[in-house]
């Protein structure tokens, strides 16, 4: 794999962002087969995002996404988003349309990235899997699939880096009101998290209104990176095997 790590400025936050890019590329194991460096179709993507306090190098510290993004041929994009909840605050701090709008832009035009929402993924824990609702709900059409973990599904306004929180349930009611269909769902949680009763009712949410998702109730575990970890690996097999479309899923494993 590349990891390559950027740093520009963002038109949308109107200072400069940090985020790091994990490619597939050649591995060891390729050596003999006649290498090359121009990858046969542009790579699906998942974007990444961190939780409260972490940054956009923590996923890559404490998990095996480098070596997950290898083996399934799947770009990474992660960013540092603060504590803003990847919402659009106050001072620029428009993290909302970064997500959106920007960064899709600037990855695509600078790297053998797809930027077909049927090749886009998003994926966070805590503080990410909040983010990770909010976007996939409010935005369904610019992504394939979601997977929140260990998510706060109730961000009130008192706090102070988000006086514009955004409630989950309402969104999944507007997609129903409004006839539009959930980018494919994967929710999960430590069954010992502070967070499980939210997420468990996000469960119960999504059932009611008769929205198919994989829900994953794992005993156990806490508010963890043990736990965020092993669901990394499951919700990247499951895109593989059940969601992705795209010329890479059709591979066997990219074992290195």
């Amino acid at each position: 794999m590349a990891l390559m790590e950027c740093n520009f400025v963002s038109y949308s936050l109107e200072h400069g962002v940090d985020i790091t890019i994990t490619l597939p590329t050649l591995s060891s194991c390729d050596l003999e087969d006649k290498p090359c460096h121009t990858p046969p179709a542009k790579y699906p993507v998942l974007y990444l995002l961190h939780g409260k306090g972490n940054d956009y190098k923590s996923w890559l510290r404490y998990t095996s996404i480098g070596r997950l993004a290898e083996e399934h041929q799947i770009a990474v994009v992660t960013f540092s988003c603060g504590n803003h909840f990847y919402l659009n605050c106050p001072n620029h701090e428009n993290y909302f349309d970064f997500l959106e709008k920007e960064l899709p832009e600037f990855i695509s035009g600078n790297f053998p990235i797809s930027n077909r929402p049927e090749d886009r993924y998003i994926a966070g824990l805590s503080m990410g899997g909040y983010g990770t609702l909010i976007h996939a709900l409010s935005c369904p059409e610019h992504y394939a699939a979601f997977g929140a973990f260990s998510s706060p599904i109730r961000v009130v306004n008192e706090e102070p880096t988000v006086p514009n929180a955004i409630d989950v349930f309402a969104l999944l009611e507007n997609l129903k009101q409004n006839g539009k269909n959930m980018p494919q769902a994967y929710v999960a949680c430590g069954k010992e998290d502070a967070l499980f009763p939210d997420n468990l009712e996000l469960h119960q949410a999504m059932t009611g209104q008769q929205l198919p998702h994989v829900w994953h109730a794992v005993p156990g575990y806490e508010h963890e990176w043990r736990f965020w970890n092993m669901e990394i690996e499951q919700f990247l097999s499951w895109l593989k095997q059940d969601v992705r479309t795209d010329y890479y899923a059709k591979l066997p494993l990219h074992k290195i």
